[in-house]
């Protein structure tokens, strides 16, 4: 019999040692999580972030060509579209805020051959992919710049980053709430299971900020390298249709449905643009029937 104060398996009066351990478990990742901040040096804001700058940039360049392999390879370097890919995404950077970030030298703008799958992504650091499947569809440098402007958006607020650190964070919690609720009945793995589930809904949460973020970086990036911003809109539309059908439902996507990107995108256009898209702001060059090799 354990004597009082003593640990008696949870059964007792006891106070049990698990939720001692449970509750170290759990402050010692909360203190790395709070300890882990950096100033972002082009928005200004404290974040929460798993990893140095550059070590963002050697993750991103060491991932780059796996990444790539995983969808056909790099389209060559010197087919238009590819060069085309790399001169908007370029511009972006140069006129934008990207060019004052820590990443401005390492963004490297990647077409990859996969023509079905319609998608584009970000790496750590600055590697910025679109698939042919998606190029395709685009009609203009608008559009591209839409695309690109979003993924850099990406890199420049970290989100790689932050989200490795909470992701560690809610690991943690996670292990720390199995060990303080283990009894014989088996109750820690069901504990275990429930902070699994809010901890993947938390940062299913967390993504769709990132997403709705790095729109917002977009559409003033576009502006910035003089395209209209409300090419934006379009983008989201062709999003819309790739995704009828097969949609995954809002609240468990990492990504907002395209219906509520458009209706944020028209909202933010109409703030900052209540008279209209000036006219130095244009949809640039078409990109249909751009082929090929360049000379």
């Amino acid at each position: 019999m354990a004597m009082p104060g003593e640990y008696d398996g949870g059964r007792g009066r006891g106070f049990p040692v698990r939720w001692v351990v449970a509750a170290v478990i759990a402050l010692f990742g909360i203190v790395s999580f709070m300890m882990r901040v950096q100033t972002n040096p082009v928005t200004g804001e404290r974040q929460h972030v798993a990893m140095s700058e550059q070590q963002e940039m050697s993750l991103g360049l060491e991932a780059a060509p796996k990444m790539a392999a995983q969808m056909g390879g790099d389209v060559p370097s010197d087919d238009l579209r590819a060069r085309e890919v790399r001169r908007v995404g370029n511009l972006l950077v140069e006129r934008g805020d990207a060019g004052r970030s820590p990443y401005a030298d390492n963004f490297h703008f990647h077409l990859l051959e996969d023509p079905r799958t319609i998608n584009a992504f970000a790496l750590p650091g600055g590697q910025i992919f679109i698939t042919l499947g998606l190029f395709n569809k685009l009609d203009d440098e608008a559009e591209l710049a839409g695309v690109l402007g979003h993924e850099i958006g990406h890199v420049i607020h970290r989100h790689a980053a932050q989200q490795m650190a909470a992701g560690q964070l809610g690991q943690v919690l996670t292990v720390a709430a199995g060990v303080g609720a283990t009894d014989d009945r088996g109750n820690g793995r069901r504990a275990q299971m429930a902070a699994a589930l809010a901890n993947q809904m938390f940062q299913l949460h967390y993504s769709r900020a990132d997403e709705s973020q790095s729109d917002a970086f977009g559409l003033k990036a576009m502006a910035q390298a003089g395209y209209d911003p409300s090419a934006m809109l379009d983008v989201m539309k062709i999003l819309k249709a790739a995704s009828a059908g097969g949609r995954t439902p809002e609240f468990l996507a990492t990504h907002p449905l395209p219906e509520t990107r458009l209706e944020a995108i028209a909202q933010a256009l109409k703030q900052s643009y209540p008279n209209g898209i000036p006219p130095d702001l244009t949809r640039g060059r078409s990109l249909k029937g751009m082929t090929g090799m360049g000379d």
